[in-house]
């Protein structure tokens, strides 16, 4: 008889070690083969999961649309700070209770202004977790994929209102001024 698989043990050494065993011992002894099937079925789980798409686009997208985040409220706080000092330079032009009035208000809108640090911070771990999340699936399916190469899943067609309804675009991304005056110009 050909010897068993390494993971597989011959039903006459397992009955000769059984009968060796006392109850407790034959308990934990089932109760490891079970978790070790556990184990198995769950290796296999594993190595079954399409996890492309998410390691390769969606965790990918999601941080790089996080960033235009940070991007965008940056610019638009900096934009803000930009009319307060416009706003400050007028004071000394204004009688004393308007110049007080714009004082206080150009105050409470330079302590909201600090929302954006704080959201980009905040933003900023997410991200970070994003990154590891991503790095730990690919660690994981890469552990557990088989050896042949899992067949690309495509994704399903989808129409062009869901193609443009994914909010705005990246600034890398996005058309010029020139180019969009261009295109409007064409339907004339």
């Amino acid at each position: 008889m050909p010897d068993a698989a390494p993971d597989m043990v011959r039903p006459e050494v397992a009955l000769q070690v059984m009968s060796n065993l006392n109850r407790t011992e034959t308990a934990l002894l089932s109760e490891l083969e079970s978790l070790g099937r556990m184990v198995a079925a769950a290796k296999e789980e594993i190595a079954a999961m399409r996890v492309e798409n998410v390691d390769a686009t969606h965790l990918p997208a999601a941080t790089d649309e996080l960033d235009e985040v940070v991007k965008s409220t940056a610019n638009a706080a900096n934009e803000i700070l930009d009319v307060c000092e416009t706003l400050e330079n007028l004071q000394p032009r204004l009688d004393a209770e308007a110049s007080d009035t714009v004082a206080v208000c150009v105050t409470r809108i330079y302590e909201a202004c600090a929302f954006q640090d704080i959201t980009g911070q905040r933003i900023g771990k997410v991200v970070n977790a994003l990154k590891q999340i991503e790095q730990r699936v690919r660690e994981t399916t890469g552990r557990y994929t088989r050896s042949a190469a899992l067949p690309a899943r495509h994704a399903p067609a989808r129409t062009e209102g869901e193609r443009l309804a994914n909010g705005p675009q990246a600034t890398a991304a996005a058309s010029s001024q020139a180019e969009i005056d261009a295109l409007l110009a064409s339907f004339d």
